[in-house]
């Protein structure tokens, strides 16, 4: 077995790959960017070695300082994660030169299923199901778009080279087909050092439903079922679960053979993952393979227990698969939440700075049998950097049954303590009780569908603002009588704390009284019901965790005048809790309206600017391209918003800007 391997990449993936290492006895070698020099995988690792400037053009990415960095340390072997290097056939072949072991698939294997387009055609070679499409380079846009017109819109639009969504379109007419040719390319320039392009039909309702194999030298391939990948945003996932609700066996098992028979046509070893879009009629199309390991793996090792990291280790070692097909079996339930810094109240923009607060939720056993884990590369006071994704962590929760697996994260997610950036928290949590994921009746249109206007936060129904009103009440309770005992006022603090108080969230006023004794407190509502409230919460700690008749709650709480700021289950609620006088008081205070920003074209994130598409006089309409910003390795393009006249540009390409900065002024 190796004594020392280094792992060419960075994040959470870089610390779940020194995990296993760990484990297994072996030592470890971290590579970073000035960005990363007190990034977590750095600090967990047994050596470092310092490789470049933070962009991943100039250290990550570079096969010579990577392979300076194995020199220097003796390593026999590279781990390469996920991104950067893992697929990039020309590292593999550096690392076989050196005579140092590529913890991942042959050389060969990667240049024909990496390339989207050659992976396509050997899939198809090999009998798998293909999507129709172009797999012949597109020189430009106006041959995107006679293809595109060819195949029949909508269309997918995507790079070669590509992954974790990027360099990714859907064009749905000529225009769209045209401008997504040359943002997907731009894209993957920039991420991938190829800019190369194909189309393929995109298919309408579709399911993304992956099979994670893992093969041998020896000659053994099995698969270890399925992962449901189809809530996307911008083709990014945001959610996984194995298996997947919609699967019959006899469709996973055909998806299962027919993946094994395309690794083994092309003498795949290691860990990897084909990609299918799945219809609703269960029709099952070939869309990718990639050769690494997956972002979404976890889900894959929790339900079936095995470690995904050590096998592809021991695989590189020669050492045969311990296991047969017939040894894979589903226990239980997983799901994944991959939380991003995108802010999902700004379109999901990205966001960086500091994690002023970083506090993930206990990970193992819970008291309800599940388990909880977190993959994560971050630390309380670390900073999330503009230079790489914006993943911060994946929070994963198993249980024996789908419906305790959602529950199980619900709460997971509710304990999840993150501050000083934007980030998606609010987002997933509100997905874990929406109907239709719920139900299992998703598509990769989820998002786009139920949330066409964007993320605007949770409405709650009214059994959880009750049981929320509730439990602020008793809250506020708790907070008066210290309030009380703080003020210096003699007698009995009973005396000094009424009983009656209205609370008023999401729009909803509910009158109560509180009769509180040492255990907790009863809270009535008029007009008939109540909640028996029992917590340990004391005011000024951000996490309240409750038990509103005997089932769990946990808020995160902030203070506001007169009541909390809380957040559950997605909603960001102001819960004001006053005496009955207050109350009638506040139904006469005018409400503060935000000020007038239409005539402005403010920077979403921040970013680089790309590209200025306007000139200061021209007249432009509603949903025409004014600006291109580039953050975190993706391009966005700012749109008028309504019919106008550029008054005033105040940035240019190159330009660096922050959030809320002023593009340009309209008349």
């Amino acid at each position: 077995m190796f004594k020392k391997i280094l792992i060419a990449n960075r994040g959470e993936i870089a610390c779940r790959v020194i995990k296993s290492a760990q484990k297994m006895g072996i030592r470890t070698v971290a590579v970073y960017s000035d960005a990363d020099a007190h990034a977590l995988h750095v600090k967990m690792a047994d050596e470092a070695v310092h490789i470049g400037p933070p962009p991943a053009n100039q250290s990550y990415i570079v096969i010579d300082k990577i392979m300076d960095a194995i020199r220097q340390t003796g390593a026999e072997a590279v781990h390469p994660g996920y991104g950067f290097l893992s697929e990039n056939m020309k590292f593999a072949e550096a690392l076989e030169k050196e005579g140092v072991a590529f913890i991942g698939p042959p050389s060969p294997a990667i240049e024909s299923m990496g390339d989207k387009i050659t992976s396509k055609k050997i899939a198809q070679e090999a009998g798998v199901s293909t999507v129709p499409g172009y797999m012949g380079l597109i020189e430009d846009a106006d041959e995107a778009v006679k293809i595109s017109e060819e195949i029949g819109f909508p269309v997918m639009i995507k790079a070669s080279a590509g992954g974790g969504g990027k360099g990714m379109r859907i064009a749905w007419n000529a225009e769209e087909a045209r401008e997504g040719f040359q943002s997907s390319k731009n894209e993957a320039a920039n991420s991938f050092g190829d800019d190369r392009i194909f189309i393929e039909k995109f298919v309408t309702q579709p399911r993304h439903i992956e099979i994670q194999v893992l093969a041998d030298k020896h000659g053994n391939c099995v698969y270890l079922h399925e992962r449901e990948c189809s809530i996307q945003r911008r083709n990014q996932k945001v959610i996984e679960e194995a298996p997947s609700p919609f699967l019959d066996e006899a469709t996973r098992k055909a998806m299962g053979e027919q993946a094994c028979a395309l690794a083994k046509a092309v003498g795949y070893t290691s860990a990897g993952t084909v990609e299918f879009i799945v219809d609703g009629d269960k029709n099952f199309y070939f869309l990718e393979m990639n050769t690494r390991l997956q972002v979404e793996h976890p889900v894959t090792e929790l339900i079936t227990g095995v470690d995904l990291v050590e096998q592809m280790i021991r695989v590189a070692d020669g050492e045969k698969l311990p296991f047969t097909q017939k040894d894979l079996k589903i226990n239980g339930w997983a799901i994944e939440n991959r939380l991003y810094a995108e802010d999902p109240y700004r379109n999901f923009l990205p966001s960086i700075g500091r994690l002023t607060r970083y506090r993930p939720p206990v990970e193992g056993p819970t008291d309800r049998g599940g388990i909880v884990r977190n993959d994560t590369g971050v630390y309380e006071g670390g900073e999330i950097s503009m230079y790489y994704d914006p993943m911060i962590a994946k929070l994963c929760t198993w249980a024996p049954t789908r419906a305790e697996a959602i529950e199980e994260m619900r709460l997971a997610l509710d304990t999840f303590e993150v501050e000083g950036i934007g980030h998606n928290l609010p987002f997933v949590g509100a997905v874990m009780d929406h109907p239709r994921f719920v139900s299992g009746d998703i598509t990769t249109a989820f998002i786009a569908e139920e949330y066409p206007e964007g993320f605007q936060g949770a409405v709650l129904d009214e059994e959880l603002l009750r049981r929320i009103a509730a439990a602020t009440a008793a809250m506020n309770r708790v907070a008066e009588i210290r309030r009380t005992r703080i003020s210096g006022r003699l007698g009995n603090h009973e005396r000094h704390v009424g009983e009656d108080w209205v609370v008023s969230l999401q729009g909803q006023d509910y009158a109560v009284k509180i009769a509180a004794d040492r255990d907790g407190a009863t809270v009535s509502f008029a007009g008939g019901g109540k909640h028996r409230v029992t917590s340990d919460w004391t005011p000024g700690d951000p996490l309240a965790r409750l038990e509103v008749d005997r089932d769990p709650l946990v808020l995160k709480v902030g203070k506001i005048p007169s009541g909390f700021r809380i957040r559950c289950r997605g909603a960001d609620l102001k819960v004001h809790v006053r005496t009955p006088r207050q109350a009638e008081l506040a139904q006469l205070m005018p409400e503060k309206l935000p000020p007038d920003t239409s005539k402005f074209l403010l920077c979403p994130m921040p970013g680089l600017i790309v590209k200025i598409a306007v000139e200061e006089g021209q007249e432009v309409q509603e949903g025409q391209a004014l600006a291109t910003v580039e953050a975190m390795k993706m391009e966005n393009i700012l749109r008028a918003e309504k019919r106008g006249v550029v008054s005033k540009i105040n940035a240019a390409a190159g330009d660096s800007l922050r959030v809320d900065d002023v593009i340009m002024e309209f008349e």
